[in-house]
């Protein structure tokens, strides 16, 4: 800065000479103990001006050999001064970026975009959401958490103050140094740089500023851990720093590295060409490199199922940030980081339709056998299920990801471990639509598969009824996900579960209806007919045989949804008790007259109808019997 046009160095080069000498901290204890720009406000001045004369007698011809000498020592004191003041400066005012401020607001989803000082800064939510699974493979813990940042103040010297920021995109300036403060540090950098210290200026520039950073990396929890180091981490503690690490991208580009780009601008703006940028890129390149480092660890890593919904929250930041990177990072020293991070957003794309690949591939060969207990909903149904309606919450995300078609599934294929499937027949669905039904479709291929393992013929059909409707629910209770599959589908879907409870009755009480046929019954004579008691007593002991049968085995059977179970039951009573009490009324006189009726007609219309309320409960007769005593 140029001294005022009234103030007069007195003594010229002899005067300012003087001042440098008496502020020579290798001279003079007085010196080391006391900083100039912590005093007094006019001894400040003279010393600028003291600097300024020096400099003026460097340019000066007219000064002799020895006197050239005394200029150059004077200068080089004047230069370590200055330099020991601008770190002085600097470190006073590391912690004036108070990380601690920043204010969680969970009703905010994005960013205002106005240029007034009392705008908001606001960040995507994001939605934690379990799957509760039963799998027997590693469950997909998909979260993702719900926070968002508001830089409110900041404070220096434990004093809260406004902020004073400009708003460009979601950027939000922060005054990192307040502006008289900076004042100076440009009258320092000016004179650094004039004497040829461009150097050292940026150097000390760089450092302070540097730990300036790395102190908010620290409260912000984002680790020094190289790329090793984080791929061999448990997915659990990574999905914790993801979040985090979500969380902290954005404050650390919006505001952290937005916030030193502009004070660099502040102080070296004017100094010289790309002064500001090369100190930028001095104090936050490492920084950015170690940042973005985490992201593409990420990127690069084994891919699972698991880490899909967590590689699209990244992958989301980062199409969020990109804008806003582009902006900070905008000149041409900073190509690296702004392909660095535009680099990262392809893998994780890119991950991201790979893990999708290799988890239709995994339920297609999932290779338990085990029948679950009672042809309940299988731990595979639930696991999928639950997943691919996760995956509808990232729909519009996969939409933009997901260009192609699944790609086996062809009609006649003929390949007997994959099922058929006709894309003709859903012309007009997106490629992700399809993926989804892909996905639907072999779960079920699968679970036909795995209904072979059951002996009984009526718990195969039960199985399948069981988990073609848990499909069918769990599509229905997520409206992105029946948009995307479709009422066509559904319908498709719902006639398949009811044609499996239409079989599961075929299977079981066919036989036992047929127990209670009027043929084989009558006798008849010359004079005379009747019906055989010998016959009948033979059919009530087979139906008694059969029902008690039916009844001990499927009352351990379990239908979850009890909905799905009550109307099973109605539908079974709906053709049981009339058969029943059509035959008991037809023929039960005949057993009643004889001997020992109790030893063949063993239930009540009434006893049906209660028996048939403990099938598909999950657990045995006995326990029906003492719930019904108590």
């Amino acid at each position: 800065m140029e001294p005022p046009e009234n103030y007069v160095l007195e003594g010229s080069f002899e005067s300012a000479e003087k001042i440098i000498l008496r502020w020579d901290s290798t001279a003079s204890e007085e010196a080391r103990e006391k900083m100039i720009f912590e005093g007094d406000r006019c001894e400040v001045d003279r010393y600028l001006q003291a600097v300024d004369e020096i400099q003026r007698s460097i340019s000066s011809t007219s000064i002799s050999g020895d006197s050239q000498s005394k200029v150059n020592s004077a200068i080089q004191i004047a230069m370590a001064r200055l330099e020991d003041e601008f770190r002085n400066i600097l470190l006073a005012h590391i912690h004036a970026f108070d990380v601690d401020s920043l204010a969680t607001d969970p009703s905010s989803s994005s960013c205002s975009r106005t240029e007034s000082g009392g705008d908001h800064f606001d960040e995507d939510d994001e939605d934690r959401q379990q799957l509760g699974q039963e799998q027997e493979k590693d469950h997909l813990d998909s979260t993702t958490s719900s926070t968002t940042y508001d830089v409110l103040k900041h404070s220096e010297s434990n004093t809260s103050v406004s902020s004073s920021y400009r708003s460009t995109s979601c950027i939000r300036e922060i005054e990192l140094i307040p502006e008289e403060t900076i004042e100076d540090l440009k009258n320092i950098a000016q004179r650094m740089i004039a004497a040829g210290c461009l150097r050292e200026c940026t150097q000390v520039y760089g450092s302070v500023r540097k730990s300036a950073i790395d102190s908010s990396f620290k409260r912000l929890g984002v680790e020094k851990l190289s790329i090793g180091d984080i791929q061999r981490l448990e997915w659990d503690a990574l999905e914790t720093k993801i979040r985090r690490w979500i969380r902290a991208a954005k404050v650390c580009v919006r505001i952290l590295f937005a916030s030193e780009k502009r004070l660099c601008e502040q102080i070296f703006d004017g100094v010289g060409t790309a002064i500001d940028d090369a100190c930028f890129m001095e104090t936050v390149k490492g920084p950015a490199i170690q940042l973005f480092n985490f992201a593409e660890a990420i990127s690069i890593s084994r891919r699972s199922p698991e880490k899909l919904f967590k590689i699209l929250d990244l992958h989301d930041a980062l199409v969020e940030l990109m804008p806003d990177i582009e902006i900070v990072f905008d000149s041409k020293s900073s190509d690296s980081i702004r392909v660095q991070a535009a680099e990262i957003l392809s893998r994780l794309a890119e991950a991201a339709r790979g893990i999708l690949s290799e988890f239709e591939n995994a339920v297609l060969k999932e290779p338990s056998k085990v029948p679950v207990p009672g042809g309940t909903i299988h731990p595979l149904t639930r696991y999928v299920m639950n997943y691919i309606s996760l995956i509808s919450d990232y729909k519009q995300t996969l939409i933009e990801l997901i260009m192609s078609k699944p790609s086996t599934g062809s009609r006649y294929s003929g390949d007997p471990s994959t099922p058929d499937m006709d894309f003709a027949e859903l012309e007009g669905k997106t490629p992700l639509a399809l993926h989804l039904i892909w996905i639907i479709v072999i779960l079920q291929f699968n679970l036909e598969g795995k209904s072979k393992h059951y002996k009984d013929a009526s718990l195969v059909h039960l199985f399948m009824m069981n988990n073609v409707h848990y499909i069918v629910q769990k599509v229905k209770s997520s409206p992105e996900l029946r948009e995307m599959i479709g009422d066509d589908y559904l319908r498709k879907m719902t006639g398949k579960f009811r044609q499996a409870a239409t079989n599961y009755q075929r299977a079981t009480w066919v036989k036992v209806l047929y127990c209670l046929r009027d043929e084989g019954l009558h006798v008849s004579g010359g004079f005379s007919s009747g019906v055989s008691k010998s016959a009948l007593r033979e059919r009530f002991k087979s139906f008694n045989a059969m029902f008690e049968e039916v009844h001990r085995t499927q009352a351990t059977w379990l239908i979850p949804d009890s909905q799905l179970r009550e109307e099973l039951r109605i539908s079974i009573s709906e053709k049981l008790i009339p058969a029943y009490r059509s035959f008991l009324g037809r023929f039960g006189s005949h057993i009643e007259s004889g001997k020992h009726p109790e030893n063949y007609i063993k239930y009540s219309v009434e006893d049906l109808e209660t028996s048939v309320l403990d099938f598909f409960e999950g657990y045995p007769v006995s326990q029906h019997l003492r719930r019904r005593s108590q």
